[in-house]
């Protein structure tokens, strides 16, 4: 499938593979340093200071002493750093490139899921800056905290949705159901208000972006979001989509527009009368997007549009303290791979325990497109135009 056939009549895309001059490899008893050189002046200077002799030609060399070779480029560099560019690069720019604009209303509702969050609701917030409005579904007892704290509708969350929510597991009540029963709230909330879709989002999103041209920059505007329905709804066999985590997609990769056939994390766009339900007290979302690709259909995962999302372990809230902080991430791994054992499993990486899921066999899955867009101009970017704005400017927005 030739994606930017696809993407046609949709926000500017140009995402190419971006790499350095030149890339060496040092080897010390620690381990490997990588360092990275944009242009054949800094690879000079860094020979000037390091007193080192790497050409274009050097592919490795030894390092004696990382934090020595830190101090000699002025940058720090210890045992453990994996990977450098010299000179050194701020992950932060003192200015910020912020997408804004006049952009149309949403065609369907936005459902923020959140539990313990009323003060700190972050995804609330970054709604707010895009002009988005929204619902806010909790449970009973936490109604009036959030009445009084989030600039949003609040729903409450009916008993029976909890009563009749299927963990897939024995626990019962022993443990919190995690957030599905309240999804499927939102289903059925969606549906009777007459909509066909619906957004639902997790509560702890700081900002949406928009990534193009090798740069992810922020949005404060509803066009990415817009622009995600209209895609959508331009196919009749899509009942799960959404947006990919901006940390699952570097700016120097050469990424489509968007993929098929994955799972879809946390910030969802789902059809209502498609008829699948969320169940499961961990990794809901991936057993939803396995159920639907297991039954022939699509899902579409933006890398155009992306969402920034706190790591649940490091937020307090929502699941963090009756899953995380008490047992870990094994039993949500496991669960995965107790549902569906042909294509999931449970590994060890990264320090803790992730389910691995083997997307492969679902590639055959095929878009069915029921827009005609032949007539469509190639680029619209929904009035979404770029603002230069610096950093202490970007905090007070966050902030407000």
């Amino acid at each position: 499938m030739n994606y930017n056939d696809e993407w046609v009549g949709m926000p500017e895309f140009i995402q190419e593979k971006i790499k350095p001059y030149h890339h060496v490899v040092g080897v010390h008893n620690g381990g490997k340093l990588n360092i990275r050189f944009e242009n054949e002046s800094d690879l000079s200077r860094f020979n000037e200071l390091s007193g080192l002799s790497i050409k274009l030609s050097t592919k490795q060399f030894t390092l004696e002493c990382p934090v020595s070779l830190g101090d000699k480029l002025g940058q720090k560099i210890t045992d453990k750093t994996k990977s450098a560019w010299f000179p050194f690069k701020a992950h932060r720019r003192k200015e910020r490139h912020v997408y804004t604009g006049d952009c149309k209303a949403l065609r369907y509702p936005v459902y923020v899921v959140s539990k313990g969050r009323h003060i700190n609701n972050i995804t609330s917030k970054a709604l707010n800056r895009l002009g988005i409005k929204h619902y806010v579904v909790v449970e009973a007892d936490e109604y009036e905290s959030y009445k009084a704290h989030v600039s949003a509708d609040v729903l409450v969350l009916h008993k029976k949705y909890l009563n009749e929510y299927d963990t897939c597991d024995n626990f019962g009540e022993e443990k919190s159901k995690g957030p599905g029963a309240a999804r499927n709230f939102c289903i059925d909330h969606s549906y009777t208000n007459g909509f066909k879709r619906h957004w639902v989002l997790d509560d702890n999103f700081e900002c949406f972006y928009y990534l193009n041209k090798n740069k992810i920059n922020e949005v404060e505007a509803s066009g990415t979001f817009s622009a995600a329905e209209d895609f959508v709804d331009r196919y009749s066999n899509v009942p799960v989509a959404g947006m990919n985590y901006n940390s699952f997609c570097k700016s120097t990769d050469p990424v489509p527009p968007f993929l098929l056939n994955t799972r879809i994390y946390s910030c969802l766009l789902i059809e209502n009368a498609s008829g699948y339900r969320w169940r499961g007290r961990y990794n809901e979302d991936t057993d939803l997007s396995l159920r639907v690709l297991k039954a022939g259909l699509c899902t579409i995962q933006f890398n155009a549009f992306l969402c920034g999302k706190v790591t649940t372990q490091r937020m307090s809230g929502g699941n963090t303290k009756e899953f995380y902080a008490n047992e870990g991430s094994l039993p949500k791994s496991q669960m995965l791979a107790d549902l569906h054992p042909d294509v999931a499993r449970v590994v060890w990486k990264f320090n803790r325990w992730h389910h691995h899921v083997n997307y492969k066999k679902f590639k055959g899955n095929k878009l069915l497109k029921i827009v005609d867009t032949s007539s469509f101009k190639k680029v619209d970017n929904y009035n979404l135009k770029i603002e230069v704005r610096n950093k202490k400017e970007n905090q007070l927005d966050k902030q407000a």
